[in-house]
């Protein structure tokens, strides 16, 4: 874990003595590496007797991990240190091509500079472009590439060398070359923007000071690997010095802040990830491991940079660096065996790899389409100062208020929900190989009680399927009705009362939107935390036992009320088949919590709804406001209009005789008009003003979809969030895998249900009956099938993963009879009659899906 390290001068014997410490961890790190250097390559002295050193006969070959722990420990015993022998001396008569020695100790090597007559040259402590293609020129002259290999083995294996490596002759050209990359989307956003507030001149259009970019000339790295990556010598000098490095890396980063000491360091980092062959077997074993390693130790204003540096770079090579770490994941989650005991949790290299493919992923979507401002207010309630039971119970790690933050998203002041559209697609993130080993009950307590000690891939939630974020959000709120059960135990205990350890809704059917209402309108103002009880619903004069399948037919009854067109709350498009609030609705604010409401707890109880909102109501949700894209899918007829209007070649004022003055029909049919600005009756829009258009523009699409609708969406919002509040919800997902949660899949893949679905009472696949089920059901038609569904699970809908995700059962019930098959929808189950036919199967089926309403007891 990197540290941050405030310095201030209070007195000479603090600063004395903080040189003093520095000074002694630079000596034992050139120790450290010494003896890692001889376990590894010998002294060079083939007569050597140090059992510790590689040059001598009895020493056993290390590999490199298990050199630098043996090396750490012959440090700490004061071991012996062999004299370097070199192997490799210069003769007299090759005297005028030499440079001199390019290390303190073990490397030379050899080649001619066109400066003049046999001009010897200063030592090479750094490279340049210049430096590698002369040096490459006379290897390929001479057909021999080692004088090229030793230098570029010594500078990539040196750190304080590869950071001076590859500078920007002009240190402003860093500035001058950021300020070039404003896009033409970033233009489009900014004309959006009503007032401009410009750029500190201190800062890049991305909001990285000057000061403080790097000023690796990264074109010049790129050509330089273009020639270097070539060579097979030169590729196995690059691996063998990347091995040698990043274990120095790694300590300099963890013990001795050099990063704080010293911003450049971040250059060799930059440097090494330009290398395209990093993604290779050659790296894929150890070299590219470690080199991770010591990336996930830089401090995270040192990880922020690296993010917006690379935004930078432009899709190909952005995708390049994150199939890097993506492979790297991969091969390691492949080449190894997890299970219970073994966690991929405990696996360095790929929490590590992970840790980058971060960064990455900040640099996708600073780099794409990003808005950043139009945010919705928090409604989020403010914390109190009162102790809560659980926190006198010692369980407040496990339920902490509000959505997490990632720190490194709250460095770069950029969520995920800010992006519109990313460089590389969210999709591609997603590792399926850690998906498939990842044990997500371990891992959610990492992630809600040993954050700080134990890695948890839900901290990185972008790797991870949205199937496998449901899991760990499953775990999540059934932990919680848990400990609101055993709340309302003790509460019971001490006050003396009945416990009801339920949120119990007992209502009827004919008047169910008011029962519901009243009851749920009673408890978010008298006891709200009874919202994150496990829901029990029970209908008035029927006997089913709510095991999951009451409580679906309930959500789904209440939407069907809500959504009737009659009652005016929403607004219904024929087109886009989706609803959207009515902004003339007579209804009151509570109906529209009740909705609220119902969304959160069908999430908290793990039910499917048939909803049919557009994509910018979950975006609301999540914090964001609605914006001009957003119109594209809510209101597309307006949204092409206004597109139209903004490039209009011809007269807007004579043709169009637009205003700041919109109007549309209210709940009855009148017509509403709207000043969209102050007296915008009389503010005409010219096509030679461009700005009034974009104005206009902006103006029309907050009134349609942000302020027209602000008390009811408000209203819904809350309810949402009674539910939600505490869940980590917002951390996890984002806006289109929220309508995924709530609404389920419409694409139903029979044959996958087919595939998974399991056989009780005597039948099993291959059945007769079983394979006329299954001939029967692939012959219905597509509502047909979704009736099926819906008799069976309860929903029309595909759970997240589609139907393979859903475990069915058809158990036997009895033999041949005129019975009708039945189903609990709480179980996914269906009891099936073995009839005697196929078509007298698909008679009574078919009866029984099309008249099923209502719950009995078998």
């Amino acid at each position: 874990r990197s540290a941050f390290v405030f310095r201030s001068p209070k007195s000479s014997l603090k600063r004395n003595f903080k040189k003093s410490k520095m000074s002694n961890r630079a000596t034992a790190k050139r120790l450290i590496e010494r003896y890692f250097r001889q376990l590894t390559e010998g002294c060079g002295n083939s007569s050597c007797t140090n059992e510790f050193c590689a040059s001598c006969s009895t020493c056993q070959p290390l590999g490199n991990n298990a050199a630098a722990a043996k090396a750490l420990e012959l440090f700490k015993v004061n071991a012996k240190l062999c004299d370097y022998y070199p192997a490799v001396e210069s003769r007299p008569d090759e005297d005028s091509r030499l440079g001199r020695e390019m290390s303190t100790e073990e490397f030379s090597g050899t080649f001619k500079m066109d400066y003049g007559l046999s001009q010897r040259i200063a030592d090479v402590h750094y490279l340049t472009e210049q430096t590698v293609c002369r040096i490459l020129s006379v290897c390929e002259e001479e057909g021999n590439y080692s004088a090229l290999v030793r230098v570029i083995g010594r500078i990539f294996s040196n750190a304080d060398a590869l950071m001076k490596s590859f500078r920007k002759e002009e240190p402003s050209a860093a500035a001058k070359t950021l300020n070039s990359l404003k896009s033409k989307d970033e233009e489009k956003q900014s004309d959006q923007k009503l007032s401009s507030s410009a750029s500190s001149p201190d800062e890049t259009p991305n909001g990285i000071p000057n000061s403080f970019e790097p000023l690796v000339d990264i074109d010049a790295v790129r050509r330089v690997y273009d020639k270097l990556l070539s060579i097979d010598q030169v590729e196995s000098a690059l691996v063998n010095a990347l091995i040698y490095l990043t274990p120095n890396l790694e300590l300099d980063l963890e013990y001795l802040d050099v990063y704080e000491a010293n911003p450049d360091y971040l250059n060799i980092f930059i440097i090494v990830m330009e290398n395209s062959n990093l993604h290779s077997p050659e790296y894929l074993e150890v070299a590219l491991p470690l080199f991770c390693k010591a990336m996930s130790k830089l401090p995270l204003t040192a990880l922020a940079r690296l993010s917006k540096l690379w935004s930078t770079f432009g899709l190909p090579h952005v995708r390049r660096m994150m199939e890097t770490f993506q492979q790297l994941i991969t091969f390691t989650v492949v080449s190894n065996e997890y299970d219970a005991e073994n966690l991929i949790n405990d696996d360095e290299t790929v929490v590590a790899a992970t840790k980058c493919l971060r960064v990455v992923f900040y640099a996708s979507i600073l780099g794409g389409e990003v808005d950043v401002e139009h945010n919705e207010e928090d409604d989020e309630d403010a914390e109190s100062d009162e102790l809560t039971l659980h926190e006198l119970l010692g369980e407040d790690r496990l339920y902490k208020k509000g959505p997490r933050v990632d720190p490194l998203e709250k460095e770069l002041s950029v969520r995920p929900v800010d992006s519109i559209k990313p460089l590389i697609p969210f999709e591609d993130f997603v590792n399926e190989s850690v998906n498939e080993v990842i044990e997500m009950d371990k891992d959610f307590t990492f992630f809600k009680v040993n954050a700080e000690t134990k890695f948890s891939f839900q901290s990185c939630p972008f790797i991870l399927s949205v199937i496998t974020k449901s899991q760990g959000l499953y775990y999540d709120n059934r932990i919680r009705m848990y400990s609101e059960r055993r709340l309302t135990a003790l509460y019971s205990m001490v006050q003396g009362q009945q416990p009801n350890p339920y949120l119990k809704l007992k209502v009827r059917r004919d008047h169910i939107i008011d029962d519901a209402l009243v009851r749920l309108e009673m408890i978010s103002m008298e006891n709200p935390s009874d919202l994150k009880k496990q829901l029990y619903v029970e209908f008035e004069g029927e006997q089913g036992v709510d095991e999951g399948g009451v409580s679906k037919e309930f959500f789904q009854l209440v939407l069907e009320e809500i959504f009737n067109l009659d009652i005016g709350m929403f607004t219904y498009d024929n087109d886009t088949k989706l609803f959207w609030f009515n902004s003339s609705s007579l209804e009151n604010e509570a109906q529209y919590t009740l909705i609220g409401i119902v969304l959160g707890l069908a999430i908290y109880n793990n039910c499917i709804l048939d909803v049919h909102f557009p994509m910018v109501v979950y975006r609301k949700l999540m914090g964001k406001k609605g914006t001009f894209l957003d119109l594209s899918d809510s209101h597309p007829v307006l949204y092409q209009s206004l597109k139209e209007v903004l490039e209009y070649s011809g007269s807007l004022e004579e043709d169009m005789m637009l205003t700041f003055q919109i109007s549309h029909t209210d709940l009855f049919g009148n017509p509403v008009l709207y000043d969209l600005k102050e007296k915008g009756d009389q503010i005409p829009v010219t096509k030679e003003n461009r700005q009034k258009v974009v104005s206009l523009r902006f103006y029309y699409q907050d009134y349609i979809l942000n302020k027209s609708v602000e008390s009811q969406f408000k209203a819904f919002k809350k309810g949402f969030l009674m539910v939600t509040n505490e869940s980590p919800l917002k951390y996890l997902f984002r806006p289109e895998e929220v309508e995924l949660l709530i609404c389920g899949s419409r694409k139903l893949d029979f044959e996958a249900l087919e595939k998974t679905t399991e056989y009780d009472g005597g039948y099993t696949k291959d059945s007769q009956i079983i394979k006329d089920f299954w001939e029967t059901i692939h012959s219905f038609g597509e509502e047909q099938k979704r009736l099926f569904l819906q008799f069976t699970t309860g929903t029309d809908r595909a759970p997240v993963g589609g139907l393979g995700k859903l475990k069915m059962i058809i158990a036997k019930n009895g033999s041949d009879s005129d019975r009708l098959p039945t189903s609990h929808t709480c179980f996914n189950a269906l009891l099936l009659p073995e009839y005697s036919s196929k078509d007298k199967l698909k008679e009574r089926l078919l009866k029984a899906i099309t008249y099923a309403k209502g719950f009995g007891m078998l």
